[in-house]
């Protein structure tokens, strides 16, 4: 029997309605107010090591962790943080050998005030952890037009790399050293690339917005010396110091847990391309159509993508990347489905993608996903 062409017409507009909203649910959800879990776990992993019950803390706070997929507010994850903090009185969750007692980020924050500039403000900010958190050490290098910032595991965080802890520890101190230089400079301060010592993280889709679109995953060989490296731009050091006390103050309430939750006010263009795109699909925009929604001219809008380290076309292969990636590790939807719903004319396409992603086909992924959940669920 022959579809009338009016029912056919319906047909398609309710499916597309349908991967919209569904589109729609993926964008809220990678929305930049919330957290991924994973770095909850992280921050509760201390606690759990050393046999503390986190149930009444979550509760407190109105996390519920049962779920890996959901994410939390950034409120509810800042009030989370400072209350381990005060719990334990160890502004390091109790993540190293020794606590880092509540106070010592706002001491952190007085030693690198009066510095005349952000190296030396850096400078003074790795002697003085270097007292409080010897377990990691910090350091400045510097070559002609690049610089790096370093972090370097002393003492062995945890037996496992991927331990959820060790990851927190690297993270978090990154996006807290960073944030307090932003902060200190005035301004956003853009990350080139981060090459971090330990297996890409489930959580890692967040990172192009925590700290750089160029994160890399370089596991340490057993009995190795782990390093986190972070470059940037040289003459970013620079920079002079523009807070003072009364700047401080300000920057004190909340804090330390407000910092360290804000997404990078340097990729506010990335961020804003990103959504545009991921509301669209399975639609495609232009580079002139979402400047023309941005009410920019083309030039101005690839000008500031590339100050901000990306590009149109990079943006547009990260996003597809991160949503495919989710969808074949959370749902049974059928590759073909994924395919169609992130804008692709024909699978092969995606296959081809995914595999430049990956170094393996969708299926293939999706296997070895489901393998280590098993696997996971059988060891426990």
């Amino acid at each position: 029997m022959q579809i009338p062409p009016k029912c056919y017409a319906v047909a398609v507009n309710l499916q597309f309605e349908k991967i919209l909203q569904r589109n729609k649910k993926y964008a809220q959800r990678r929305s930049k107010s919330t957290v991924a879990m994973g770095f909850v776990t992280g921050m509760l992993a201390g606690m759990s090591r050393n046999g503390v019950d986190t149930s009444p803390l979550l509760v407190e706070a109105g996390i519920d962790i049962a779920d890996s997929a959901t994410r939390i507010g950034i409120d509810h994850y800042a009030n989370l943080y400072n209350r381990i903090n005060r719990m334990l009185d160890d502004e390091a969750f109790g993540l190293f050998s020794q606590p880092m007692r509540c106070g010592s980020f706002e001491f952190l924050c007085r030693a690198c005030i009066s510095a005349p500039t952000l190296a030396e403000a850096l400078q003074r900010a790795s002697r003085f952890l270097r007292i409080v958190l010897p377990d990691l050490g910090i350091s400045i290098r510097r070559q002609r037009n690049q610089a790096e910032l370093l972090i370097v595991e002393r003492r062995s965080l945890a037996a496992r790399v991927d331990d959820p802890g060790r990851v927190f520890a690297f993270e978090w101190l990154l996006r807290l050293l960073h944030g307090l230089a932003c902060w200190l400079a005035g301004r956003g301060l853009a990350l080139d690339s981060v090459i971090f010592p330990f297996p890409r993280p489930g959580h890692a889709d967040d990172y192009p917005l925590i700290f750089t679109e160029d994160s890399r995953f370089a596991p340490t060989v057993p009995g190795g010396n782990a390093t986190l490296v972070a470059s940037f731009k040289a003459n970013l050091l620079d920079l002079p110091i523009r807070r003072d006390e009364a700047a401080l103050a300000s920057f004190l309430e909340g804090a330390p847990g407000k910092i360290t939750t804000l997404y990078r006010r340097d990729r506010e263009m990335v961020i804003r391309v990103r959504d545009l795109l991921r509301v669209a699909l399975p639609g495609t925009l232009t580079l002139d159509e979402i400047a023309e929604r941005l009410f920019l001219s083309s030039r101005t809008l690839h000008r500031r993508l590339e100050d901000e380290g990306s590009s149109f076309r990079a943006i547009k292969d990260a996003l597809r990347r991160d949503m495919a990636l989710a969808r074949l590790a959370k749902t049974d939807d059928p590759i073909a489905q994924v395919a169609t719903d992130l804008g692709y004319a024909d699978t092969s396409a995606f296959y081809r993608a995914f595999v430049d992603w990956t170094g393996m086909a969708p299926l293939h992924y999706r296997r070895r996903i489901s393998g280590d959940a098993g696997s996971s669920n059988a060891s426990h």
